[in-house]
């Protein structure tokens, strides 16, 4: 089979993001049948906010930045369901009483609106360890050598613990009612850590996964992680405006931010400011790929763009 990237001029964007999702679900179909040692309630739990939909951009990234880097996706697919399973769990404790609070989550229920509070959580931690143990899983099957198999596990970490994805969790919360702090506090900062973080970390982590299971060499794992950076702010940014004035039929939540007082790029710039910052962003990612050629890096640079136009 040819690369997709040889294919580009003859799919379209919204084609190949449809095709690679279905590879992804399909290799997580594989991974989600119940094993014995799992009872019958978490294992429930897990598949139902597994399988929800979502637009799977991350496992897509992991397999995009492995083309990019001259693998072949198929090869690649546990460690991109792996990063779908990290961001699933990220996203039933973030819908939690305690943190968002939120009532619907891509169309339906969320997690502890059908399970309860306690279940929901067990559903996200394992959803969280049984990414390692896939992703690992993965670099054994591709013969990786210990060195670059450490490096895989390292960067998915890093991406999803309290330095990046959980750290940015952490300071948004940190951020509530950010319009009564103190003069110490620097909104402007503050909210970049908290998309560099929590939602940036995961995509670079994404990206790199891909490079490393490619063998790729350190300055095209860091031209990966730059476009993740970028492509990151970008998307969490157009999120933002989103929340502020989708269409909440079309995105399948409900946008809560302006209601629980959060700091976005909205509600500190405004609608036009953060589109403009979003776009910015978005060229940043482009040309942070552009190390690699125009047949590699095709995808990546369209997916950049689709970031800041997408409507859900």
């Amino acid at each position: 089979m040819r690369n997709a990237a040889v294919l580009a001029p003859e799919i379209s964007l919204e084609g190949y993001l449809s095709a690679y999702s279905k590879k992804v679900d399909a290799a997580l179909k594989k991974l989600f049948v119940r094993r014995k040692e799992e009872p019958a309630s978490v294992s429930k739990a897990m598949s139902y906010s597994i399988f929800a939909g979502g637009k799977r951009l991350r496992p897509i990234l992991v397999l995009a930045a492995h083309e990019c880097c001259g693998g072949n996706a198929k090869d690649a697919l546990k460690t991109a369901a792996a990063l779908e399973m990290i961001h699933t769990y990220s996203l039933i404790h973030d819908d939690l009483p305690a943190m968002d609070d939120d009532d619907l989550r891509r169309g339906r229920p969320t997690s502890h609106k059908v399970f309860g509070e306690a279940l929901a959580i067990l559903a996200g931690d394992g959803l969280l360890t049984y990414a390692f143990e896939i992703a690992a899983q993965n670099g054994a099957e591709m013969n990786l050598d210990g060195k670059r198999t450490a490096a895989l596990i390292q960067a998915i970490a890093r991406g999803a613990g309290s330095a990046g994805m959980v750290g940015g969790q952490a300071a948004d919360l940190e951020a509530e009612n950010w319009k009564n702090k103190n003069h110490g506090f620097n909104p402007a900062r503050h909210l970049e850590y908290i998309h560099l973080h929590k939602t940036a970390s995961l995509i670079v982590a994404s990206l790199e996964a891909g490079g490393i299971l490619a063998r790729a060499p350190e300055s095209r794992l860091k031209a990966l992680s730059d476009y993740g950076r970028a492509l990151g702010l970008a998307f969490q940014i157009a999120d933002d405006v989103l929340d502020a004035v989708g269409d909440k039929k079309k995105m399948g939540k409900m946008g809560s931010d302006a209601a629980n007082n959060k700091l976005t790029y909205v509600s500190l710039y405004g609608v036009e400011k953060a589109r403009m910052m979003a776009r910015r962003e978005a060229s940043k990612a482009k040309a942070a790929v552009d190390v690699f050629s125009s047949q590699r890096n095709h995808w990546l640079k369209r997916i950049a763009d689709y970031t800041i136009e997408r409507d859900k």
